[in-house]
């Protein structure tokens, strides 16, 4: 093994700004990708001959796709890198998108599409990525506000949902709506760009690297060497493989707490922000014929609650955000189904829940990443967004359910606004809180023979 100097280096702020604009642009990319599908599938089925029980299968079996490739990436951002995570996770989105242009049938799409699981997964890597650069920030006014840098960082979920949302209806209209495959070939190219600016411009974190470089030395043998990095920089010496260490003692509340949480407020938005249109004109009678002009409010609203709850967190607590945050939209979704249905009481209503319902999300992200230590933080995250998919599934089961009882749609997302959005923010109280003061890290040399 070569000489090797270790040390924890500061990060000025020019290339923390730049780094958090890549992991933006990346983002953005990869929710386009992962958008582009659900978009599509009137198309695909159409295409296919399909009837929409059928596209209503394929997208289910896509979401449990999804749900396993999330779970199986999380612990290569902890074994591979944060950087080479996000290369992956951009690269596999652009990977996607080109194949399902090939796809044949139901079988190949949902094996396609699963794939796609890894642009879900760029969240996770962001999360992990940012929370490690802010900690070494040179700048004060970074750490003071990281929150809301990264719930910026965040806002490219909307952004690139209208993304997807526009570029299908510009494709539809020059090259025809049966030329969907086209949409998706189409897709890699700014996926490739997102590759390129990784590769070429983001450097590894400090943190992984010294990680990396005590692990080298456990393995060979020197465990003076590795104990000194762990002194000096406080990562701990670990033999246990990531995936099971957040399940261990210290981890292991967090981690059960922000797995149930996410299943029931995914319930919520399967069905008030995916199904969002279904459930106002069904439910509720309101006029949604200008279908774009509800997508780009809808989406404005999240993007100002990213920032808002990210803002918030930094100030008041990201745990205490995210329970307010939840509460409030499940009083707001319930009042809104319970109220009278003229669009006047009902749109605003909707909007107050969409806010609180998406904005804490910016902070949740964050907050994972802070709840686990750097040798399973990567892992842990993913873990935990890998259960937005059973959320989802669950969510879909249970309202098709009732409704198919004749329970009624709109009694039947009382349920899912009271049992699912209002008590996942009540379950986040039993989360372990985390310290949010961001101590400087102590550099450490060490030299490797």
């Amino acid at each position: 093994m070569q000489d090797n100097a270790h040390a924890f280096r500061k990060i000025s702020l020019k290339e923390t700004r730049f780094v958090t604009l890549i992991a933006f642009f990346a983002w953005t990319i990869a929710v386009y990708d992962y958008i582009l599908f659900g978009t599509l599938l009137p198309r695909i089925e159409e295409s296919f001959g399909w009837d929409s029980s059928h596209a209503l299968l394929v997208s289910t079996l896509v979401s449990a796709g999804v749900f396993l490739v999330i779970i199986l990436f999380g612990p290569l951002i902890d074994k591979l890198g944060r950087r080479k995570g996000m290369m992956a996770s951009v690269g596999g989105s652009a990977v996607a998108g080109g194949a399902s242009a090939l796809a044949q049938g139901s079988v190949s799409l949902v094996g396609i599409r699963a794939l796609s699981g890894v642009a879900l997964a760029e969240q996770s890597v962001n999360a992990t990525y940012l929370n490690e650069v802010f900690a070494l920030s040179e700048d004060k006014k970074v750490k003071k506000n990281q929150g809301l840098i990264y719930a910026f960082v965040q806002t490219g979920w909307p952004v690139g949902a209208l993304m997807a949302a526009g570029f299908v209806g510009l494709v539809t209209a020059w090259f025809g709506p049966e030329n969907w495959r086209l949409a998706f070939l189409i897709s890699m190219i700014p996926a490739a760009v997102a590759f390129g600016l990784i590769y070429f411009f983001l450097k590894e974190t400090p943190q992984f690297n010294a990680m990396k470089q005590m692990k080298a030395y456990q393995k060979a043998g020197n465990m003076e060497a590795a104990q000194a990095i762990s002194d000096a920089t406080g990562l701990k010496m670990h033999t246990e493989a990531p995936l099971k260490m957040i399940f261990n003692k210290l981890h292991r509340r967090n981690t059960l707490v922000l797995c149930f949480a996410w299943i029931l407020n995914w319930m919520g938005i399967q069905t008030f922000s995916v199904l969002g249109t279904t459930v106002l004109e069904t439910g509720k009678g309101v006029d949604a014929s200008s279908a774009l002009l509800m997508i780009i409010v809808a989406n404005i609203v999240g993007a100002l609650g990213y920032l808002t709850h990210g803002w918030l967190g930094d100030r008041f607590g990201r745990k205490n955000v995210i329970v307010f945050g939840w509460i409030i939209a499940g009083i707001a979704f319930t009042a809104m189904m319970l109220g009278p249905s003229n669009a006047a009481f009902v749109v605003p209503m909707y909007m107050i829940g969409l806010f609180f319902l998406l904005g804490p999300y910016a902070a949740i992200m964050y907050f994972q990443a802070e709840c686990f230590q750097s040798e399973c933080r990567g892992t842990g995250s993913a873990f935990i967004v890998s259960m937005s998919q059973p959320g989802a599934v669950i969510g879909g089961f249970i309202l098709t359910a009732l409704v198919t009882a004749n329970f009624g749609l709109s009694n039947a997302t009382i349920v899912i606004a009271l049992g699912g959005v209002l008590l996942s923010g009540l379950i986040m109280m039993l989360a372990r809180p985390v310290k949010q003061e961001v101590t400087e890290e102590q550099p450490v040399s060490v030299t490797v023979s």
